[in-house]
């Protein structure tokens, strides 16, 4: 079972804040990050953080004597709280008070199961083993328990115990957000419903979302024993505490179960939230019974999920950690919340929480395991459609324009100015111009299709967001009669160290390439799905969307003409016109002091310099394109514009552009092995192995800890399954192009595609495909240039080498 835990065998202070993001345990409705029970936030070492999917406030702050509103991902309140003292002593338990003899904390990902053991001295030369375990209960979203087991090896006497809930918490897990406004909670109510229960009621600042939590908490001692006292005080609203008295004997251990009950006022079936936690808490089983319950749900989880890989490194473990935390984020228990996928998913507080365009790295996973999830969640989108059209009517566009960042009801939650921790200085931030997240929408939206055929989503909901980006994408397009083509002005590209050109007042770039090629998909897109509809839902569409026959031939045309700049022979795309005349970048000098993956805004911004002057991309920009489509679409999609492009010009761009990116984003490098999978296979296993420790090794310095890179973990897994198993879905054909690496002996995963559950099993020599029970009769796969049929109960096997 070692490939399916995560384990740190001594005490270390310092790796503390990255482990407590790295072990964060969650259920899809609400996450808590991996800190110690007897910890408080210290904003150093250990800071305790529970989230709630789409839980935000807003704040006001004064920055540079401005008053600047952000929308923030709420800290709640701390339900974790669990310590003991001997009697007559002051202090509570912490490991920085004690000698700790024995350490380790394991990450159970099959069971979602977190364990600590601790033996440990104190200054009475006292010996004491605590063994800790916790879960967040996937079968009960509103359910959390920790329990402790306590051991005295060398000593008896009385203890007192703390059991507590605190509401006195703020946001500041990030330390450049320390500065703003930060106190997102007001205490409303403290009690106790029973003997064993107490419970804690607050409640956000601006948007009145209310939180009850009630925990019960239990005491088993060896020999049994039904002697000791209970005390509550709850005398303060920010923070309910239990102290329980009781003796102990040596050798004999000592057992406390917490169980706690969590419900919001975004719940359904819900009377009033105090009393559906007061009432439940009491119908709860034990510790042990419920996470029994967690663990059979869990496992019906990875029967769906896992993927199976042999290597001679420690990617599968590595993997199911990426998985693992994807499916902690969002879940079965996500359906019906309204939310979306935080990019930092529910880790941390970096971002503030915000929905990015992170979903184009990890619907891939879920179209193909979990398309239910994959359906709600692109509601979120839906939902926010109104936002979207008065954004873009406020623009002087019509159609949606989507916003960069996301929160709770889709405005645009960009930062206006943000802090550079390298020099201190607040800089103006402009990264709101990624109007490219308009077209990662569309494609989601499209790929979903693909894999699940859901026309019904399609017709009532899908092909209004399409339609309504196809019309956004033909509005900002202006026509250059210079060029004789379409073209797209004031944008940023995916790379978000060019915002503006160098000495320019004015914010933005012209024609930046991947958002003119994305821009031009999705109104083929959307001419596409006119021919799938049928004709009476089409017609309503285009009345309700106000898209007009002349709007419909300008679709046409743009299609067409989009303009994509292109560097001096014409077979190197420029990431955006201008890029050419830029300054090459002295990159074995920075390397040298900063290392691979730096982010050069603000080393040079620090050093008064601007990246915007030179030929230096944070991320993947014109080679995204290579990401998201294969060489076939995309020489098609060139074709039909208008530009010649061959494979050979593919490799070139590449390579110009691998030679000129920071990876500066935990994106970057899974990008860049996906586009070298069948170039280069033994870059790509580099590319991937980097991209896979990104953040458990933290590559970026502290990041991690702010909360993981929920994008970057799920491209790790996407990369497996379509740049080395090479699935594609193309003209209702699943396409398989395998190309393993020489590291990796075989890969075995399950697809749900289109009402078939396939099972691929792919070595360097074969791949075996079966089919079990599905909604239709046949499947078609692509293989080598054939298209084989498919049907319930085949197994096939393709010599491949």
């Amino acid at each position: 079972m070692a490939e399916w835990k995560i384990a740190y065998d001594s005490w270390k202070p310092e790796e503390q804040p990255l482990r407590e993001a790295l072990c964060t345990l969650g259920n899809g409705n609400f996450a808590t990050r991996g800190a110690a029970e007897e910890s408080s936030a210290d904003e150093k070492i250990n800071y305790p953080g529970t989230y709630l999917a789409g839980g935000f406030n807003r704040l006001v702050s004064k920055v540079s004597g401005k008053d600047i509103e952000n929308e923030d991902l709420v800290n709640w309140p701390n339900w974790l709280p669990l310590t003991f003292r001997h009697t007559g002593e002051e202090g509570w338990f912490e490991l920085s008070q004690v000698e700790v003899t024995h350490y380790r904390q394991e990450l159970d990902m099959y069971q979602g199961l977190l364990t600590r053991q601790i033996q440990f001295r104190d200054s009475q030369n006292r010996e004491t083993h605590i063994t800790s375990r916790r879960f967040l209960s996937m079968a009960n979203p509103h359910v959390a328990a920790l329990e402790w087991e306590l051991t005295p090896q060398n000593w008896s006497g009385e203890i007192e115990v703390r059991s507590a809930l605190d509401g006195r918490v703020k946001n500041s897990g990030v330390a450049r957000y320390r500065s703003l406004a930060s106190q997102h909670l007001v205490p409303l109510e403290t009690g106790q419903h029973n003997d064993e229960t107490i419970f804690l009621l607050t409640q956000t600042t601006q948007s009145h979302i209310r939180m009850a939590q009630v925990a019960r908490t239990r005491v088993f001692v060896e020999p049994p024993s039904e002697n000791y006292k209970r005390e509550t005080k709850t005398g303060d609203k920010a923070y309910t505490e239990q102290l329980l008295r009781l003796s102990c004997k040596k050798q004999h251990p000592l057992r406390i179960e917490k169980v706690v009950m969590l419900y919001t006022s975004r719940d359904f079936a819900v009377s009033e939230i105090k009393q559906e936690a007061c009432t439940n808490v009491s119908r709860l089983g034990s510790f042990s019974q419920l996470l029994h319950e967690h663990c059979r749900t869990w496992r019906h989880i990875w029967d769906r999920c896992d993927l199976e890989i042999a290597s001679n490194h420690n990617a599968q473990r590595i993997l199911r950690l990426h998985i693992f935390h994807l499916l902690q984020t969002v879940s079965g228990n996500t359906v019906d919340l309204d939310v979306g996928v935080p990019a930092r998913g529910l880790h941390g507080e970096a971002y503030r929480g915000h929905i990015f365009w992170d979903e184009l790295f990890i619907f891939p996973f879920l179209n193909l395991r979990l398309p239910e999830l994959t359906r709600e969640l692109l509601m979120y989108r839906y939902r926010r459609l109104p936002e979207a059209r008065y954004a873009a009517s406020q623009a002087g566009y019509r159609g949606a324009m989507f916003p960069w960042q996301s929160g709770s009801n889709g405005r645009e939650e960009s930062q206006v100015i943000h802090l550079n921790p390298e020099s201190g200085n607040w800089l103006p931030d402009n990264t709101f111009l990624q109007r490219h997240i308009n077209a990662a929408i569309a494609y989601n939206v499209w790929q979903y299709y693909q894999s699940t055929t859901d026309l019904e989503f399609l017709s009532f909901y899908g092909a209004e967001m399409i339609f309504d980006i196809a019309q956004f994408w033909s509005t900002i397009a202006t026509y250059n009669e210079q060029k004789g083509r379409f073209e797209i002005l004031h944008v940023v590209g995916p790379d978000e160290y060019h915002t503006e050109y160098p000495d320019s007042e004015e914010p933005g770039l012209r024609n930046n390439a991947y958002t003119n090629v994305m821009a031009a998909w999705v109104i083929r897109c959307a001419l596409g799905i006119a021919k799938v509809l049928d004709n009476t839902r089409l017609e309503e569409l285009y009345e309700k969307l106000h898209i007009s026959a002349d709007d419909r031939s300008r679709w046409e045309d743009i299609s067409h003409k989009m303009f994509v700049p292109f560097i001096e022979d014409g077979s190197i795309i420029a990431q955006f016109e201008g890029y050419e005349q830029l300054q090459e970048f002295d990159w074995e000098k920075y390397k040298k002091k900063h290392g691979e993956s730096m982010r050069l805004d603000r080393i040079l911004e620090s050093e008064g310099d601007n990246v915007n002057k030179y030929k230096a991309s944070k991320q993947a920009d014109v080679i995204m394109l290579f990401y998201l489509f294969s060489s076939e679409e995309l020489l098609a999609l060139f074709q039909s514009l208008g530009y010649e492009l061959t494979e050979k010009d593919i490799s070139a761009n590449i390579d110009y552009y691998e030679n000129r990116t920071s990876h500066g984003s935990t994106l970057s490098k899974i990008v860049h092995s996906w586009v070298l999978a069948r170039s280069d296979r033994k870059r790509s296993w580099s590319n991937f192995l980097e991209a896979l420790m990104s953040d458990v090794s933290d590559v970026q310095g502290g990041t991690t800890q702010e909360g993981i890179h929920l994008g970057a973990m799920a491209g790790t897994v996407d990369l497996l399954q379509r740049g080395y198993v090479g699935l594609d879905i193309r003209e209702n054909v699943l396409w398989l192009n395998p190309a393993l690496p020489v590291e990796v002996s075989y890969i075995k995963l399950q697809l749900r595609y289109r009402g078939h559950w396939l099972t691929l099993l792919l070595t360097h020599q074969k791949l075996l495909i079966s089919v079990d029970k599905g909604f239709t009769k046949k499947v078609k796969i692509g293989l080598k240039g054939q298209v084989h049929t498919l049907q319930t109960g085949d197994k096939k096997e393709f010599e491949i080498s």
